[in-house]
């Protein structure tokens, strides 16, 4: 137990320790089931005390899932320093994909909870709920750079939808082909095909964009998991 304690005390080893109980998590969750296993289980299982658990997470869900928070700020940041003269469409891709770190620094891992967050429905609602964070955030930030523009609040909407629902499709698509290192450039251009559906310039025909939105729409549906 101390040597885990002095290696929790450098940002190397807390970033270790936080990969072993997630790892530990996930091995349980797959043999034993996500109800049977406990805080304390994943815990011993890392070698840890259950304090030091909740150092690193609130909850077995929290366990579980990717560093959504950590994303969030990411895609906050890059809003917050992006150059207002930097075209909308390459700025909200370029934030977009910085999501996709989360899957693609450990593959297997992230298969593993992609499977998990299908099989246990508290899973299952946290991951929505994390869609909807990430949605909010989008438009948000599109909002306030849409301020004063023709329909300005409905297009930082539409955009902020139609971008994570692509991220999803894509994210999701390669992971139930069971995350190839060769799909993944695949992944982003599917993801970056969002670009050419999405009301980012000022609309001239409304109807027109409508229609083009609920191809899009059509689209996800016909194509989703």
């Amino acid at each position: 137990m101390a040597e885990q304690v002095r290696r929790g005390r450098s940002a190397a080893g807390r970033a270790e320790l936080r990969r072993e109980l997630v790892a530990a998590a996930v091995r349980l969750f797959r043999t034993r089931g996500y109800d049977e296993t406990t805080i304390d289980d994943v815990a011993a299982a890392a070698g840890v005390g259950r304090r030091t658990f909740f150092r690193y997470f609130r909850s077995k869900e929290d366990a579980i899932s990717p560093d959504h928070e950590a994303a969030l700020a990411r895609i906050g940041e890059i809003f917050g320093s992006a150059h207002p003269s930097e075209p909308m469409a390459a700025l909200v891709l370029r934030a977009g994909e910085t999501v996709f770190d989360l899957y693609t620094e450990d593959p297997r891992l992230s298969v593993h909870r992609f499977r998990l967050t299908h099989q246990v429905p508290a899973l299952r609602d946290r991951e929505s709920a994390s869609v909807d964070h990430y949605r909010r955030l989008f438009t948000r930030h599109l909002r306030e750079r849409l301020a004063g523009e023709a329909d300005g609040e409905l297009r930082a909407a539409v955009i902020g939808a139609g971008v994570v629902a692509a991220h999803n499709l894509a994210l999701r698509r390669w992971l139930d082909e069971g995350a190839p290192p060769a799909g993944v450039d695949t992944c982003r251009q599917r993801f970056r095909r969002v670009a050419g559906l999405l009301p980012f310039d000022e609309p001239r025909d409304l109807d027109a964009v409508t229609r083009r939105l609920e191809q899009a729409v059509g689209r996800l549906e016909r194509t989703g998991p």
